[in-house]
C-alpha cells in the first residue's frame, strides 16, 4: 500500500453527499496511511441561484462569506475542503470558444482554493486523483503541477446529457494529458485506451467492515411490518438507470411478494403506478449507515438495470454489498454483470427475472450465503486500494528513472 504522500481528490461527489460514495470510501482507505485533502465541487452560478434553500448550497454560501470553516479536518489524515469561490455554468455551452475561455476561469479559481489549501496543510509533490470531474479539472495539471495525476473513470458519463454537449471534447484532452487513467471495468478501459495508453482496470471495493453475514442491525422500524419474502433493492432510483417494468412485472407476477426500494427516486419514478401496486415499497432515501440492516431483511437482493449505454459497462458497488451480506442476487445481464456470472443469476426478460428470483428463493442456502460472502471479499476496498497503490508506486518507479 503506497504510504507517506500527499494526495487530493476532487470529485463530483460532495463530501456531504446524501447516498454512499466510491471516491470518499477511497479517500478514507488513503488516509490510513497518507495525508489526503477531499476538495468539494464549487457552487456554480445556476445552481447557486436555484439551489438556493438546499442546505448543502446554504452550508456553502456560509462558507464563502466567511461565518464558516472552508477546510475541515474529517479525520487524523483527512481533510474536506469547501471551496470559497463561485464558478460560471457552461456545461451546456454550444460554443466551444465560449465554453473554453470560461472554463479555464473556472479551473483558475478553483486551482486558487486549492493551492491556499495546500500551503495552509503544507502539502508536497502530491498526488491529484481526479474522479471524474471532467470540465474542472481540464488545466489543474498546468496550475497545480501535481507529483502525478490521475484520472478516475467509473461511469459513462457521455452518455449523460449534462456531459453530452462539451464532454465528448474535454474527456478526451483530460485523459491524454493524465499520467495515468484508472478505470472500473474493461467496458469503460477500452474507451480510455483510445485517449491514453496508460490506462488499468481496477475494478472496484466495498465496505467488508459492515457490509457482511455478521451484521446483526436490528430491524428497521419501516420493514417490520412489511411480508417476507422481501425481494429488495438499495441505491438511487433512477429512470436513467432502472426499468420500472422490471418492478411491476415482478410485483404483479407474485402478490404475495414485497418488492422493497430503499433510496431516493427521481420524479419519473415518483410519478410512475408503481406506488399504487399494493405490494411494492418505496422507502425512500436513508442514511449509508443505515443500508446494511435493510439489506439484511431481503430474501433476495436485485438490481433491475435498463440496458443502455450508461449501464452497460457499469459497475454497481451495490452488488459487492449484496453478496458480502450472502444474498441471493438477480440483476440485469450486461457486459460488466457476466464477470458475476458464477455467483448472481443474470436476467435478459422480465419473464426470466422472475424465474430467477424464484429459484433463488428456493435454492438459497448457509452454504452459498458463505461462498457470496467469500467472492465479495476479493472485492473489499483494502485489496482494491492495494493494487492501485502498486500501480502508483510503478509509475512513481519509472518517473524517477527518466
Amino acid at each position: 500500500m503506497i504510504a507517506n504522500r500527499d494526495i487530493i481528490m476532487i470529485s463530483l461527489q460532495a463530501w456531504d453527499i446524501e447516498i454512499g460514495s466510491n471516491c470518499k470510501d477511497i479517500a478514507r482507505e488513503f488516509a490510513k496511511k497518507n495525508r489526503v485533502l477531499y476538495v468539494n465541487t464549487p457552487l456554480d452560478r445556476m445552481t447557486r441561484w436555484r439551489k438556493r434553500d438546499h442546505p448543502q448550497v446554504r452550508k456553502r454560501m456560509d462558507v464563502i462569506r466567511g461565518s464558516e470553516e472552508d477546510l475541515v479536518q474529517v479525520s487524523e489524515n483527512l481533510w474536506t475542503l469547501f471551496p470559497r469561490t463561485t464558478l460560471e455554468s457552461i456545461s451546456r455551452l454550444p460554443w466551444n470558444w465560449m465554453f473554453d475561455r470560461l472554463n479555464l476561469i473556472n479551473n483558475r479559481r478553483f486551482a486558487a482554493q486549492i493551492r491556499s489549501a495546500v500551503e495552509r496543510l503544507g502539502f508536497r509533490d502530491y498526488i491529484l486523483f481526479n474522479d471524474g470531474n471532467m470540465f474542472r479539472g481540464l488545466h489543474l495539471n498546468e496550475l497545480l503541477r501535481p507529483g502525478m495525476s490521475v484520472y478516475y473513470y467509473r461511469d459513462n458519463y457521455l452518455a449523460m446529457d449534462f456531459w453530452k454537449v462539451q464532454g465528448r471534447r474535454i474527456q478526451p484532452k483530460l485523459m491524454a494529458k493524465s499520467d495515468l487513467v484508472l478505470v472500473n471495468s474493461d467496458y469503460l478501459g477500452r474507451e480510455a485506451r483510445k485517449h491514453n495508453p496508460n490506462t488499468w482496470v481496477v475494478g472496484q471495493g466495498f465496505d467488508n467492515l459492515v457490509y457482511n453475514r455478521a451484521n446483526t442491525d436490528p430491524c428497521p422500524e419501516d420493514m417490520l411490518r412489511i411480508p417476507h419474502p422481501v425481494i429488495g433493492y438499495t441505491g438511487a432510483i433512477l429512470s436513467l438507470r432502472l426499468d420500472p417494468g422490471i418492478i411491476r412485472h415482478i410485483a404483479q407476477a407474485h402478490p404475495e411478494w414485497s418488492i422493497v426500494m430503499v433510496g431516493p427516486e427521481d420524479e419519473t419514478f415518483r410519478k410512475s403506478d408503481l406506488h399504487k401496486i399494493p405490494n411494492v415499497h418505496f422507502l425512500g432515501l436513508k442514511d449509508p449507515d443505515l443500508i446494511p440492516a435493510y439489506i439484511r431483511q431481503f430474501d433476495v437482493a436485485i438490481n433491475p438495470q435498463k440496458l443502455n449505454d450508461v449501464t452497460w459497462g457499469n459497475y454497481p458497488r451495490k452488488i459487492d454489498e449484496y453478496l458480502g451480506m450472502g444474498k441471493p442476487v438477480v440483476a440485469s445481464k450486461t457486459e460488466f454483470m457476466s464477470l458475476f456470472t458464477d455467483i448472481t443469476s443474470l436476467a435478459t426478460s422480465y419473464e426470466e427475472y422472475v424465474t430467477l428470483i424464484e429459484r433463488a428463493l428456493r435454492e438459497n442456502t448457509p452454504e452459498e450465503e458463505v461462498r457470496r460472502e467469500a467472492f465479495a471479499m476479493t472485492h473489499t476496498w483494502e485489496h482494491n486500494l492495494s493494487g492501485i497503490s502498486e500501480i502508483f508506486e510503478k509509475k512513481i518507479r519509472v518517473t524517477n528513472l527518466v
